[in-house]
Order: structure tokens, then C-alpha cells, then sequence
């Protein structure tokens, strides 16, 4: 990735969010920070912008077409392209979520926010990603959406959630299909796995930090051409699907 590289991070003002951004950002990078909320929006680029990062407010919520048409017009009119595209906004969607008495509602909110709001935004941003010479999509997934892990005896699979867990796992499966659909061009797309980071997302309770869990999202962020694509990655490397 080389200066002037232009960068949108969903999810950006806080958490992992934020630290994609500030990494993407210390490489040189223009950062566009997306998120909800005006205010947070914001106070996290000023913060960036504090620490040096060129970064740009670009206010987002990925469960609203208008929102994400909006957004993907405000990148347009001011850069005409777009080089990284970081989908990194996503919920728990709150519990119970044991399989046999979460509520249908809980689950399809969760997937509205981790999935279709994927698609939606990874969409409406796929004309200026185009036009970028070495364009690159990470999507935010979770080792607890490893069907492989989930169902190994002992493994570090996270709580019983029907609907958090098995939405990265849907979303892990969209991100191979957009591979498959984008291997004759050059856009490189892969899920990435943080860790358990201490966020607001678990109550501050993993034992990693926000800063260790992006790094694996700005390396996939960065890769150089005729890099890895359709894969899914953690900090030691693949996760089994």
C-alpha cells in the first residue's frame, strides 16, 4: 500500500474499528472513519487526526440503504475511488441465544447488521473499489463461526449462540462466494478473526487488546498483489472453516 491509498472502516469510532483505522492510517493511508453516531463519529476523527492519521468522517449505518448509498456517494465525490474497504461494524445481538429458546427476532437482527449490512455496503462500494489498482475487502468475522472449531471436542469455541456465532459463519460463507464470483479481477477479499479483544462488543472481558486484534485485518488490508483471496485468517494464521 503506497501513499494516497483511501480507506473506509465501518465501525470505526471505537474498538477494533478504531485501531483498523489507526493502523491503516499510520501506513499512510486516508481513512474514512464510518459510524452510527454523530457525536462518536466525531470524536474519533478528531482523535485521529490527533495522533496524525488524515481522517475523514463518513457517517454510516450499514442496516440502511439510504445511509450506505449515502456514504458510498460522499467517497465518490471526494476521492472517485476507493482502495481498502474494511466491514468491520457488526452486534452480539444480546441474549438468551441458546438455540432452544433465543428469540427468532434476536437472529435476525444480528444477521441484518453481520451479514446483509456486509453485502449491502461491500455493494454499493464495489463500483469505486473498481477502479482502484489493488483494491482490498476484510471482512470482520470470529474464530466461533468455525464450524470446524465449534465441533471439535475442547476447542476454544466461545458461549452457546445461535445467533451471533452462526452469523460469522454465514458470513465467512458469503465472503467465499464474493471470491469466487471476483477471481478474474483483482480485488482481493478475505474474513479476518481478531481474537477474544476487550471491547464494549463482550463487556471488556477478552483478554486481547482492540490494537492486537486489528492486525491481522491491516495486513489483510495491505497485502500486495496476487495475495491471498476467498480465505479466512487469524493472528497464527488460516482458521479452519
Amino acid at each position: 500500500m503506497s501513499e494516497g491509498t483511501i480507506a473506509l472502516v465501518t465501525g470505526a469510532n471505537k474498538g477494533i474499528g478504531y485501531e483498523i483505522a489507526a493502523g491503516l492510517g499510520a501506513k499512510g493511508s486516508t481513512v474514512g472513519v464510518g459510524a452510527r453516531d454523530p457525536q462518536r463519529l466525531e470524536e474519533a476523527v478528531a482523535k485521529l487526526r490527533a495522533a496524525g492519521v488524515d481522517a475523514f468522517g463518513v457517517p454510516l449505518d450499514v442496516t440502511d440503504d439510504a445511509s450506505v448509498a449515502a456514504a458510498a456517494r460522499l467517497i465518490g465525490d471526494r476521492f472517485g475511488r476507493l482502495d481498502v474497504l474494511v466491514n468491520n461494524a457488526g452486534i452480539t445481538g444480546g441474549g438468551p441465544q441458546e438455540p432452544t429458546v433465543v428469540d427468532p427476532a434476536i437472529i435476525r437482527t444480528v444477521v441484518e447488521t453481520n451479514v446483509i449490512g456486509v453485502i449491502r455496503v461491500t455493494n454499493a462500494l464495489l463500483p469505486l473499489l473498481r477502479r482502484s489498482a489493488s483494491p482490498r475487502i476484510v471482512n470482520m468475522s470470529s474464530s466461533v463461526g468455525s464450524l470446524t472449531r465449534q465441533s471439535t471436542p475442547g476447542a476454544e469455541s466461545g458461549p452457546i449462540a445461535a445467533a451471533y456465532s452462526p452469523s460469522k459463519t454465514f458470513l465467512n460463507a458469503v465472503t467465499v462466494q464474493y471470491a469466487k464470483e471476483l477471481a478474474d479481477t483483482n480485488i482481493l477479499i478475505n474474513a479476518a478473526c481478531p481474537g477474544y479483544c476487550a471491547t464494549d462488543l463482550n463487556g471488556f472481558r477478552g483478554y486481547r487488546t482492540a490494537e492486537q486484534g486489528a492486525a491481522t485485518a491491516i495486513r489483510l488490508a495491505t497485502l500486495p498483489d496476487g495475495g491471498p483471496t476467498g480465505s479466512f485468517f487469524e493472528d497464527a494464521g488460516v482458521v479452519p472453516w
